[in-house]
């Protein structure tokens, strides 16, 4: 098929990767504007443009959606269809519509569940044992358009944000390529969504940050993992503020929740609230370098 593809992250790269090797012609891609980065602000690519430009694929970065330009790049294009990943942008109606069967969007949750900006991460925050990708027809509200495929998998209990959406945008890749293999065919489903059934995965904030001790262990360990790479969760102890990076299961314990209990090689042991202890592996003081809490400790030895 003759696709126009719009994704911006890394996320995205995969998707892109697969329809180019799956054969399909991809016309061009629309990305998000090049933007400043580190320190001496020099700007740089998405990596969907980077990966377009090694390849020989038109790129086209527009600032609005809405002025009529976009739209017009869109016609001028001739799209069969339209595939989006992560792009980052609403894309009003007259481009959703624009080839025949719509655009469709390759989204990391298991729909209606999580729509919305943080969808990986709200499923590791809010304790899920399995997520997966959905690829659907886009419509003008937020991902609530018909979902075409899904594929679940578990997530894993050590399982950060970050390493979960390197999984998903493998899985989102393969669900595409069987996406568009049968919208080609004429054999694509069309179920609608149980609105009843739909969650929003809100954008993350550094409010979210700070370590509630007197919550579960396993609360704050999904907090940590949900947390990364950005905000992380973050927490003072013994007058230090860290951010916590990796933590394990520690024992039963009956000190008041934030209490520190050993801290040596193996990390920094803390009680919580439920009457067990969790154990960080991993943390970053302020000013300094993420490593091993027990490297940490070396230089820095906290009392109990």
């Amino acid at each position: 098929m003759r696709i126009l593809f719009m994704g911006t992250p890394d996320f995205a790269v995969a998707s892109l990767r697969q329809l180019v090797e799956d054969g399909h012609t991809v016309c061009g891609v629309f990305t998000q504007p090049d933007k400043p980065k580190n320190r001496g602000h020099k700007l740089a690519f998405s990596p969907v443009k980077e990966y377009a430009i090694t390849h020989g694929i038109p790129v086209y970065q527009p600032l609005k959606m809405r002025d009529g330009e976009a739209l017009a790049l869109v016609e001028q294009l001739e799209p069969e269809l339209i595939v989006v990943a992560a792009y980052g942008k609403i894309l009003p109606e007259e481009i959703l519509n624009a080839p025949p069967p719509g655009a469709i969007n390759v989204h990391s949750s298991l729909l209606p569940k999580y729509r919305g900006a943080a969808p990986i991460n709200w499923a590791i925050l809010n304790g899920e044992t399995e997520t997966g990708v959905s690829i659907m027809y886009m419509a003008k509200e937020l991902d609530a358009g018909d979902v075409i495929l899904q594929l679940t998998t578990p997530i894993g209990e050590d399982e950060d944000a970050q390493s979960l959406t390197v999984r998903l945008a493998e899985l989102g890749a393969q669900a595409l390529s069987r996406t568009v293999r049968a919208l080609a065919d004429g054999t694509a489903s069309r179920m609608p969504q149980d609105e009843s059934a739909m969650t929003y995965a809100s954008m993350l904030s550094r409010e979210m940050s700070p370590i509630d001790w007197s919550r579960t262990a396993r609360e704050i360990s999904c907090q940590v993992r949900g947390l990364i790479p950005w905000p992380c969760a973050v927490t003072e102890l013994a007058g230090n503020r860290f951010k916590v990076y990796r933590t394990a299961p520690g024992r039963a314990c009956s000190a008041a929740p934030g209490t520190i209990l050993s801290a040596g090689k193996s990390g920094i042991e803390v009680a919580c609230g439920d009457g067990q202890s969790l154990l960080i592996t991993e943390l970053q003081a302020e000013g300094g370098k993420r490593m091993a809490a027990g490297a940490y400790l070396l230089g820095h030895p906290i009392s109990i």
